[in-house]
């Protein structure tokens, strides 16, 4: 792999140099406007004898390119060592969870949250070659977690999701569809899948046209459903009773199997009722096992051979030089 720099950022601080160069010039420009001021030249020459404009270009020279030296040193150049890092053939996953009020409902026991959450610790066992994501929706979709190998980082951010997170809310399928599309890397022609894990209560009237847009794309939609079509309450967590409406009355909160069936169907997917989550793991794998896989270098395993210190010394080594250097000229006496 070619040379990188691990905090690129500091490479801005480059353009500090000419900055420098232009309030220099024009320091000297000032300088010189000044001393013509002064009077006769001849006096000023003698009375500024051992003032050298060389040296002082000199030194400022010296510092500068300390400067530059040093703000390359803190980008840290590196170069991956040759041998380090894992080729893994895989594909690339995005799992969308619901984080909707109606996922704590009861209809699936503990919650239908929290049998969404074993799910996907299933999945990230057994998938260890591909690169996951995850995106939380309710009213509202955000990618929470970029692809990646790391699916220790994924189950993290699963176990503390909750509804909470997301403070519109709704389901809104065909936004978190769309967030999903964005957590893929376009540059990279790997295999992308969406997984869907929702109940699907509201009707999103746009999920199933996002759904033929990304399957024109190549992107398969897996839908994970869960709840029951009879339905369940909701118990709020604070009071621990059932949620009721504005009106008082208990709220039901209803799969809508329907919807994730025609997402699924819509991008020759295949829709899964969630029961078991490892019964649900090994279906939603054995789909996605016949598609093909690439090879990918897992960044996070790479050793990388740095050289910031090729830039750091030199740029000690001018400092102390600067610090040295005369300004001043020898007068002959």
């Amino acid at each position: 792999m070619d040379l990188q720099f691990q905090y690129p950022e500091f490479l801005w601080l480059l353009a500090l140099t000419g900055l420098f160069v232009l309030l220099f010039v024009s320091f000297l420009l000032w300088k010189r406007k000044v001393a013509k001021r002064l009077g006769e030249p001849r006096l000023v020459k003698e009375l500024l004898k051992n003032r050298s404009t060389p040296k002082t270009i000199l030194k400022f020279s010296l510092v500068t390119i300390a400067f530059a030296l040093g703000c390359i040193a803190l980008a840290n150049p590196r170069k991956p060592e040759e041998g380090s890092g894992e080729a893994r053939k895989g594909i690339d996953v995005v799992v969308a969870l619901d984080l909707s009020n109606s996922m704590l409902a009861t209809d699936v026991a503990p919650s239908r949250l929290r049998r969404a959450k074993e799910l996907i610790f299933q999945l990230a066992t057994n998938m260890p070659n591909d690169r996951i994501g995850l995106v939380v929706f309710a009213g509202q979709a955000y990618v929470q977690v970029p692809l990646t190998y790391d699916h220790s980082a994924v189950e993290l951010f699963v176990n503390t999701a909750n509804p909470e997170l997301i403070t519109a809310q709704g389901t809104a399928v065909s936004q978190a569809l769309d967030r999903a599309e964005k957590a893929f890397t376009t540059s990279e022609e790997r295999y992308k899948a969406i997984i869907l894990i929702t109940d699907g209560e509201n009707h999103d009237v746009n999920a199933v046209v996002k759904a033929q847009e990304l399957a024109s794309k190549g992107i398969l939609i897996n839908t994970v459903g869960i709840g029951s079509p009879i339905g369940g309450t909701i118990i709020d967590p604070v009071s621990r009773d059932a949620k009721k409406d504005a009106a008082g009355n208990v709220i039901v909160s209803r799969l809508n199997e329907q919807l994730l069936r025609e997402i699924a169907t819509a991008t020759k997917g295949e829709y899964v009722y969630l029961d078991q989550p490892a019964n649900a793991a090994r279906q939603l794998v054995a789909s996605l096992s016949t598609a093909e896989k690439k090879a990918l270098v897992d960044t996070s395993q790479l050793n990388y051979e740095t050289f910031y210190t090729w830039f750091a010394l030199p740029m000690l080594l001018l400092l102390l030089v600067e610090a040295f250097f005369p300004e001043r000229k020898k007068v002959k006496a």
